[in-house]
Parts: structure tokens; C-alpha cells; sequence
């Protein structure tokens, strides 16, 4: 199921767990940023969700959780 968010009007918190997953797949900070503001979004069970967005080298995946006004980053993925 596809879901409009607006990210802009959302707090962002990214968990360290997922940040350290991003480091051992090679994920940048700047395609987190891009896979957040512009990929497509994607839910599952009553407050998770997915911004999913295509590079060349790969597929980046944030599994995310809203709590109230805040996106919390749970993991970072790659497909």
C-alpha cells in the first residue's frame, strides 16, 4: 500500500542500530537523505513503513516506525 507522508512537516530519528547498519552496507548519509525525501513509501502493520528508493549500485530500504509527529529510522536495508 502506497502512503503520503510529508517528511517535511516530521521530526526525524535515526536509531543507532541503523545507522550502524548503514556503515557495514556501504550506505551514505546523503542517499539516506535522498531515500527519505524522495522514495517511495511503502506500509506494513499499524505504524511501521518503508522508504524504498533505486540506485545503481542497489536498492536502499529505511524501515521506519511514526510515533505522534516523528519518524524514527529502525534499520537501514539494502536489496
Amino acid at each position: 500500500m502506497i502512503v503520503k507522508i510529508d517528511v517535511t512537516k516530521c521530526e526525524l530519528e535515526i536509531k543507532r542500530h541503523a545507522l550502524l547498519r548503514a556503515l557495514e552496507r556501504h550506505i551514505t548519509p546523503d542517499q539516506i537523505e535522498a531515500t527519505i525525501k524522495s522514495g517511495r513509501i511503502e506500509r506494513f502493520g499499524k505504524n511501521n513503513f518503508r522508504f524504498v528508493k533505486r540506485y545503481k549500485d542497489g536498492t536502499v530500504v529505511c524501515v521506519d516506525r511514526l510515533e505522534g509527529n516523528t519518524i524514527i529510522i529502525v534499520t537501514i536495508e539494502t536489496r
